[in-house]
């Protein structure tokens, strides 16, 4: 049984172990890491958690037009003097009171104030929505620069990599020939010196690709390292067909950020009329229905009659004779809570006008600063459209530059290649020296490494000027 037990136990140790190291290991796409930056990216989340408040605003503006109906009920215990609610006498005892009262108030009219909110409040939800959009199309461009940045980095460390492969293979044969004691001994020293040099750039390159692997998990809010699956990324390189010009037009009328600006302007334009509505006189209609309790009021019940003696007396021959009377007799009995508040219900109904005569200028002033308001959100429309012009323009002008770059180091790699194949085989047959070798080795290295660059450089403008465009670029 114990035994069971153990075996139960590494199994599930090595299960464990297994299932963590697939998870860790599995690599991402680039369209999956856009999934995952939308689900867990925190300013995203605040960005809707914004969104959702200004849709409570609309709801709560809806919600004002409708009347308001409020219930008040209250009971109390009072001692010693006081006056009876029920019949408005002064009383000295103790007396247990109760009221209910219900009021209903209805705006009938107060410059179309109500309107205009649920107007304003509608135009800066939508703008919010654009926000969160805005935020969305950012977060996207952010993850797949990062995203390329890993490529980049990564396909400069395999260059690298490749460079110390051959470095290796030179310094073996060269240490051949150093230990038989053949050719320039300086030649092997050369070769130890560029291989320390080698290693050193691809500890530098491995490093480029840790940091550029941070800020993409940064960006998807993770916990743990990935990896990133190129298999469905297409990631062809022709010339970019559009102008700066034709990208800012396409983002005039796509870019949620224009859109965002332009709900603002005219959620700032109902805001004036929402200001003016101080102007107009206000409307409403309100009505009460109210009752009471007293533990004093009673009800009196007559029982009969009795004769009873006066103070009064009439004289009957000098003789005082006193006035007897005939008064009624009653019981008295306290009222039910229940009968009191039937019994004692009223109710008010009535029309009121407020007009505002002056209110220390509070109006004109609020209409002015809504105004401003305006022209701040038109001064911030047009600033956005300025930086992002300027923003076209240089991005297009270096895209245009990387590609010619691109073009140019193409031809380079292709002539350095040359240059070294044959200087190596001269140097390997001894009809060279190491200067001339090392010399084409390290410029067909640097124009792969510059080739690497501009080919990057070139896809991150693009992406850049497409997210400009309003475009999808999850595959390239």
């Amino acid at each position: 049984m114990f035994s069971k037990q153990i075996l139960f136990i590494i199994a599930l140790v090595f299960y464990g172990t297994v299932y963590s190291q697939t998870v860790q290991n599995r690599s991402y796409t680039l369209d999956e890491c856009i999934s995952m930056a939308l689900e867990n990216n925190l300013n995203l989340k605040s960005s809707e958690l914004l969104a959702n408040s200004a849709n409570i605003n609309l709801k709560q503006s809806k919600a004002n037009i409708l009347p308001s109906l409020n219930g008040n009920y209250n009971i109390g215990v009072n001692n010693g003097r006081s006056i009876d609610p029920y019949t408005n006498r002064f009383i000295n005892q103790k007396l247990t009171f109760s009221n209910a009262n219900l009021s209903l108030d209805a705006t009938i009219f107060n410059g179309f104030r109500l309107l205009n909110s649920v107007k304003q409040d509608k135009l800066n939800k939508l703008a919010s929505e654009m926000e969160v959009e805005e935020s969305k199309q950012d977060l996207v461009l952010r993850v797949t620069l990062a995203y390329l940045q890993v490529l980049n980095n990564r396909d400069l460390l395999e260059l690298a990599k490749n460079r110390l492969i051959a470095t290796n293979e030179q310094l073996e044969r060269q240490e051949n020939l150093y230990n038989e004691e053949v050719g320039n001994p300086a030649d092997y020293a050369d070769i130890v010196g560029q291989k320390s040099i080698d290693e050193t750039n691809i500890l530098s390159s491995e490093s480029a690709l840790n940091n550029s692997k941070l800020n993409l998990v940064r960006l998807l809010n993770l916990q743990n390292e990935l990896s990133i699956n190129t298999q469905d990324l297409i990631m062809g390189l022709e010339k970019y067909p559009y102008s700066s010009e034709d990208v800012y037009n396409d983002a005039l009328e796509n870019l949620a950020t224009f859109k965002a600006r332009t709900f603002r302007i005219d959620a700032a334009k109902k805001g004036i009329s929402v200001a003016k509505a101080q102007f107009a006189p206000e409307i409403s209609l309100f009505g009460q229905l109210n009752t009471n309790y007293s533990s004093a009021a009673e009800t009196f019940t007559e029982t009969g009659s009795s004769v009873v003696e006066t103070d009064d007396f009439v004289v009957v021959n000098n003789n005082n004779l006193p006035v007897f009377s005939n008064r009624t007799q009653f019981s008295s009995q306290n009222i039910s809570y229940t009968d009191q508040f039937e019994n004692n219900v009223n109710t008010v109904l009535g029309l009121s006008v407020s007009i505002p005569l002056f209110n220390g200028f509070r109006a004109k002033n609020n209409v002015a600063l809504q105004k401003i308001q305006v022209e701040e959100s038109l001064i911030e429309l047009e600033r956005t459209q300025l930086e992002i012009k300027n923003a076209i323009k240089q991005v297009h002008f270096d895209m245009e530059a990387a590609f010619l770059r691109y073009e140019s180091l193409l031809k380079q790699v292709e002539a350095f290649k040359e240059s070294y194949r044959i200087n190596e085989i001269r140097f390997n047959n001894g009809a060279s020296n190491f200067l001339a070798y090392i010399t084409s080795k390290n410029n067909l290295d640097s124009a792969q490494t510059n080739l690497a660059n501009a080919k990057y450089e070139y896809f991150l403008r693009v992406i850049v000027l497409e997210y400009y465009r309003g475009k999808s670029f999850a595959s390239i």
